[in-house]
């Protein structure tokens, strides 16, 4: 679809934003009045519909997608999307540790101890460390718990933690992002320990960089849609 309006403005929706095209309002992909949280979201995701200039590419707009995501696809039954985020507590990136080299152990002990630390005291919980790939299991008050702190977030939180989670690999990351624990930076960069590492020790990959920028821009996405709704 090409452009065809001329003006985006935010209009009040109730407690809500809104988004309009020459006073239209703009609808999800369900045909829902596309309706945000804050000011803050609803005055990025105007930007990309300004930003654009003749056809609309969704890959250029990933902030109206993950609205679109929170309306359409979480809201009507947020449990159920929430459980399914929860299940990386299962795996977590963070709990699983390299046996080897040295330098190696190290990083992902500095990058991931502090992370580690902050989530046995935040949700009083006990989490099991493993050195090596083979599956541990965690108690289950402990995915209960972290269970439930996903639970108690809104769709449009929901929306934006999934690209956090399912990009880094670690709900431990993402809870500590949302919750402030952490900046976006230290999340991505605790994150890609090991895939530095790989590259540190056997050089650039373009597609493996090719990947590792389109992760990137999913994980910022996620993270700056989160911060706008602070």
């Amino acid at each position: 679809m090409k452009r065809f309006w001329t003006a985006v403005t935010v209009t009040q929706e109730g407690a809500g934003h809104g988004i309009a095209l020459d006073g239209r309002p703009v609808r999800t992909p369900g045909r829902t009045p596309l309706v945000v949280p804050t000011a803050a979201l609803a005055a990025a995701i105007t930007g990309e519909w300004r930003a654009v200039t003749d056809d609309i590419d969704p890959r250029a707009m990933p902030l109206t997608g993950l609205a679109n995501a929170a309306i359409d696809r979480i809201g009507p039954d947020p449990q159920a999307f929430a459980t399914g985020l929860a299940r990386y507590g299962e795996s977590d990136l963070l709990c699983y540790r390299t046996v080897e080299p040295a330098p190696l152990v190290a990083r992902q002990a500095a990058a991931w101890d502090p992370v580690i630390g902050w989530a046995r005291g935040r949700f009083d919980i006990h989490l099991e460390v493993a050195s090596g790939v083979m599956h541990v299991a965690q108690p289950p008050a402990t995915l209960a718990r972290l269970a439930d702190a996903v639970a108690a977030r809104n769709a449009f939180e929901l929306a934006g933690l999934s690209p956090v989670v399912t990009v880094t690999g670690s709900l431990l990351l993402a809870l500590a992002l949302i919750e402030g624990a952490a900046d976006a930076d230290t999340i991505w960069a605790a994150a890609r320990i090991d895939d530095d590492w790989q590259e540190e020790m056997w050089g650039r990959d373009d597609l493996a960089a090719q990947a590792t920028a389109a992760h990137r821009a999913d994980f910022d996405a996620g993270a700056r849609f989160l911060s706008l709704l602070a």
